[in-house]
């Protein structure tokens, strides 16, 4: 037979050869081809899927922290979640980003070698007009490089998304995060030769109406000496040994008493009309809606906390608490409870 189709007196005599029992049915049946897994030697694995989840569910804790901190800063909506995580050869990652891009490199001071933290110039140039002043509009922003003002104002949040990154793995390895640099053109950004294998961690980020990408690139060989901790048991183990240690409880504590929160007496309130504030003069008598012996709100921070009563102590005015201002939380709890 000649290639792979039969002609019809092939088919024919096959046929009869299976009705004679010359030729069995399971003789002619097409071999199953094998399943097969592609192996490359220039570019192992070198994390397996336990570490590669590990690594996702650390940088879920970081894109939580992230989402908190940029909200609060730029007082706007933020959305931050962790993509993907893969892993590739340093080459294939620095192909893949734009130019120019806002790329950070990275120190670690328990770890040898650098890290990348790569932005991308979009989200960057919403972030910096919202810090000047503006609304982040997408449509008004070019892809450039940035100022030494930019720079120095994107190094200064930088330091504080690190302080985020550094509490993300610290139930893993407790580092400090330093900015050694940051660089534009990828191709000017060689932290490791262009065959090592490395880990990228893509998180989604959403400012406003302006989304883009953050890559965290991790080299294997700088992260080598810690990759056995990188198991879900070891991370799940520290966490829970770090939330149960008292050292830690005690410092917070400490922490806690020497918080300074503001404090304040409210005597009454009453409504005027501009007209009448505006008229107000030295001398003049208003009347509030409280009486001598009524008592007064004291307000911790923005919150009603407690009834209390005027007087003075020496020569320093002064208030004497009486009572718990309980908030409708506290008192459904305790009608739950």
């Amino acid at each position: 037979m000649a290639g792979d189709i039969l002609s019809q007196s092939e088919i024919d005599k096959l046929l009869s050869a299976i009705s004679t029992g010359v030729v069995s049915a399971d003789e002619v049946k097409v071999e199953e081809q094998k399943k097969i897994k592609i192996y490359d030697f220039k570019r192992p694995d070198k994390f397996s899927k336990d570490q590669i989840r590990t690594l996702f569910m650390l940088h879920e804790n970081f894109a939580r922290v992230l989402n908190t901190y940029l909200s609060t800063h730029l007082r706007v909506l933020v959305k931050v979640e962790v993509a993907s995580v893969d892993q590739l050869t340093y080459e294939e990652f620095i192909r893949s980003l734009p130019n120019p891009s806002v790329i950070s490199v990275l120190s670690l001071s328990s770890l040898k070698g650098n890290i990348i933290f790569e932005m991308d110039t979009n989200v960057v140039f919403s972030i910096i007009d919202r810090l000047f002043g503006g609304v982040g509009d997408e449509s008004k922003m070019k892809a450039r490089t940035l100022t030494d003002i930019e720079e120095t104002v994107i190094k200064k949040m930088m330091s504080k998304m690190m302080e985020g990154l550094q509490e993300a793995w610290h139930n893993v390895q407790d580092f400090e995060l330093n900015i050694e640099s940051m660089e534009s053109n990828p191709q000017f950004t060689q932290i490791v030769p262009s065959g090592d294998m490395v880990v990228i961690i893509t998180l989604q980020l959403k400012v406003g109406n302006v989304e883009g990408l953050i890559n965290i690139c991790i080299p294997y060989i700088v992260i080598e000496p810690i990759v056995p901790k990188l198991t879900t048991t070891f991370w799940v183990s520290a966490a829970s040994a770090r939330q149960e240690h008292p050292e830690e409880v005690d410092m917070l504590k400490r922490k806690l008493r020497r918080a300074i929160v503001p404090v304040s007496v409210e005597l009454g309130r009453l409504s005027l009309a501009i007209n009448e504030f505006l008229t107000l003069g030295m001398g003049d008598t208003l009347r509030l809606n409280t009486k001598v012996d009524d008592e007064l709100v004291c307000i911790v921070g923005e919150r009603p906390k407690f009834y209390c009563r005027p007087g003075i102590i020496g020569k320093r005015s002064a208030v004497q608490i009486t009572k718990v201002i309980e908030s409708e939380d506290e008192e459904e709890e305790k009608r739950d409870g």
